[in-house]
């Protein structure tokens, strides 16, 4: 026998075997189903206006500097979950000469952020790009930048680490205190006059570049190359 359901169910009870009808079980209610919450997709349609960055790079291969854009959009709005996604970026500049690649870069990255999932890798994929000319150092940094396209991504890294798509790694007190107490023997050892007074961002003059962290800050400490910056060591 068919019956038709004209309303919503809102509960259910169990007939017994034993042919009781008196022995059946309370009503029980349905679980609420949980919120959906949006996650950044293909299918999500660019509104009319979004938030955006604008960051500055200034290189030695060019005369002009170069601009970098990323528009976000916001999710999930109103609720515990709300978040940013960066949606598209842009890169302009008055030097003309990598147009082309450079648009062909904002274009692909702009899909791989519309597409949804996890876009940080996008990060490691351009940090890991080598100009075949050699990198250069950023200008007031002991930074060394492997390429341009090396630079673009340390962009992407600080927007994402800015939203919170990225947690920002700090080491341990303990691991402070240990490169605090390494760099100190070492100015002694070398009789450095700046160690009072220089910035924590700079570096003994003759530090090698690390591969981890791209700082020029890896210095022989007690038989063992280690970063003064990121703490990475050789012998770990």
């Amino acid at each position: 026998m068919t019956l038709k359901i004209n309303q919503a169910i809102v509960g259910y009870s169990v007939r017994s075997t034993s042919g009781d009808t008196g022995t059946n079980q309370k009503n029980t209610p349905l679980l609420k189903s949980a919120p959906v919450m949006d996650v950044m997709h293909e299918e999500i349609a660019r509104p009319d206006e979004l938030k955006g960055y604008t960051y500055k790079i200034k290189t030695p291969m060019s005369s002009h500097a170069m601009y970098i854009t990323i528009n976000n959009i916001l999710l999930n709005d109103g609720t515990e979950h709300k978040q940013e996604y960066p949606f598209e970026v842009f890169i302009n500049s008055k030097n003309m000469e990598q147009f082309q690649w450079i648009l062909a870069l904002t274009r692909v990255i702009s899909a791989v952020f519309r597409k949804g999932g996890d876009s940080v890798f996008l990060i490691r994929e351009l940090k890991e790009v080598f100009d075949p000319q050699g990198g250069y150092f950023k200008k007031g940094s002991r930074q060394f930048m492997p390429s341009l396209v090396a630079e673009i991504g340390h962009v992407l890294e600080t927007h994402m680490k800015k939203i919170g798509l990225i947690k920002k790694e700090e080491l341990s007190q303990e691991h402070k205190m240990l490169l605090a107490s390494r760099r100190a023997s070492f100015d002694a050892s070398t009789n450095s006059k700046n160690d009072a007074s220089e910035d924590t961002d700079s570096y003994p003059a003759g530090a090698k570049l690390c591969q981890q962290c791209h700082v020029a800050a890896m210095m022989m400490l007690d038989g063992c190359m280690t970063c003064l910056a990121c703490g990475d060591s050789k012998c770990n």
